[in-house]
């Protein structure tokens, strides 16, 4: 079994039932919907089907809603614009089209700061870097902008600025429609895009408790600014979880940058005991392909290697015709990259309730687990804590995680290696006789296999680990 999870969006190429449980087959562990393209009606019928499959036992899979939240974007327009090399087009906003310069070139955005925030000389990405034009002049309406390479421009078309700290609004009206409605649905992760620092973070976390959402949502930073690498600490800080969401991440950035600028929150994540996903463009080319390309399979090897909690897929499985495909393709590589890397179980630096003793009893059970020779760790968890420290240290074994709670075992779903299952809880003995049991059945356990079992036992508000060592 692979260790790395992997998240799949749902979409017209993945909306049915059979999609879903070939999906699951395929060993995908948590499922997005895109808010970017809301339709409420549309993604209650998904996640119904979602629910279905979970409720009888037939997949178990974390439910993940990705916001759209403020974004700048060109208008609708009705004739596609080319635009030239060297050509001069004018930039506006949509209240000051009606004033600037009459030309039929001319890129109009939902961003009413964008004349007074620019000055000569700044450069702007339009459609995601795929036209660049650089400012040349300016007055009180438009901006005058010079194309350096040629491009064709179509309606709603993202807008990045990089290097200029944007006057967006944080969470708007469509927002906070968009919140309720997955509350509706009890999914279990948010992700936030484009945040910009903790007091982000603080506003969403305000706005779920006015709307008394439940407390074991787990939201998830997606870092794809400028601006969030320069709050990068505050932000994991904040955060339960990091998405490193490549595709207007590189807009802002000079790409070549890139791959350090992953490792580095890759690195940060884990020393402070958070769990992160690498996203976007993963295996794009098997939207239409049926096979990767080289340069595809070295990125989720280098996800796999860098020990990322999860990696994800977006229009590899919303659409077109190799949805399955490109999970089973995913699923292989990282299961034999895992195959090849010996885990250290390196500290995370953060410290459980400012308790090294607590961390400390933790790691040795991961390592005791190995130098005994254990086939497998069995955890019981009262909450994700326990489940999320093992996960922390990357251990080499399999890892089983028992939980009594299906909220709890729906958060599991995206960390690292474990495999989640949901028991009536009893006496730790029973517990364990049921845990054994059910490993028996599903063949996942042996005679004479020694295993390491954990459980969190509640003592003052705090989870203390007891460690057991037995043998099958």
């Amino acid at each position: 079994m692979k260790k790395t999870k992997i998240i799949a969006t749902l979409w017209p190429a993945t909306d049915t039932k059979e999609k879903i449980k070939q999906l699951y087959d395929a060993w995908v562990n948590v499922v997005r919907f895109n808010y970017s393209h809301t339709n409420y009606e549309y993604f209650s019928g998904i996640i119904n089907i979602v629910n279905e499959l979970n409720d009888s036992w037939e997949t178990n899979l974390g439910i993940l809603a990705d916001t759209k939240w403020p974004e700048i974007r060109t208008k609708k327009i009705e004739e596609k614009i080319n635009i030239s090399k060297d050509e001069i087009i004018y930039l506006t906003t949509l209240e000051l089209e009606k004033n600037s310069k009459n030309d039929k070139q001319k890129i109009v955005c939902d961003y009413e700061y964008i004349v007074s925030d620019l000055n000569i000389w700044d450069i702007i990405d339009i459609d995601t870097w795929l036209l660049k034009v650089k400012v040349i002049e300016k007055d009180s309406n438009s901006l005058t902008c010079q194309a350096l390479n040629s491009h064709v421009i179509w309606s709603k078309r993202h807008l990045n600025l990089p290097w200029v700290k944007l006057k967006l609004p944080w969470v708007t009206e469509s927002d906070k429609a968009d919140l309720k409605f997955a509350i509706s649905m009890w999914i279990n992760f948010i992700a936030m895009s484009f945040v910009r620092n903790r007091e982000n973070l603080i506003e969403m976390k305000n706005f779920l408790k006015e709307i008394n959402a439940p407390r074991w949502i787990q939201i998830i930073s997606k870092i794809e600014n400028k601006e969030s690498l320069d709050n990068i600490d505050e932000i994991i800080d904040e955060s339960h979880g990091i998405m490193i969401a490549r595709w207007d991440l590189w807009a802002e950035i000079n790409f070549e940058t890139l791959p350090i600028i992953q490792r580095e929150i890759a690195t940060k994540c884990k020393k402070e005991w958070k769990f992160f996903i690498v996203a976007t463009q993963m295996l794009e080319t098997m939207i239409t392909n049926p096979i990767p390309t080289r340069a595809e399979v070295t990125d989720i090897f280098n996800a796999a290697m860098q020990k990322a909690d999860a990696t994800m897929l977006s229009g590899e499985t919303a659409a077109w015709n190799y949805p399955i495909e490109a999970v089973k393709t995913m699923s292989n590589i990282l299961e034999y990259t895992e195959s090849q890397i010996k885990y250290k179980h390196e500290y995370f630096e953060k410290n459980i309730w400012d308790d090294e003793d607590l961390k400390m009893i933790i790691k040795n059970a991961v390592i005791t687990a190995e130098n005994i020779d254990a086939k497998n760790i069995i955890v019981f968890t009262n909450s994700w804590f326990m489940a999320k420290a093992i996960a922390a240290f990357r251990p080499n074994m399999h890892v089983f995680a028992f939980t009594f709670d299906d909220k709890i075992r729906k958060k599991i779903t995206i960390l690292f290696w474990l495999k989640t299952f949901l028991i009536k809880k009893s006496n730790n003995e029973k517990n364990l006789e049921t845990a054994i049991e059910t490993l028996k059945e599903k063949k996942l356990l042996n005679i004479w296999d020694k295993i390491v079992t954990i459980y969190d036992i509640e003592r003052d508000s705090k989870f203390i680990p007891s460690i057991q060592i037995i043998t099958i």
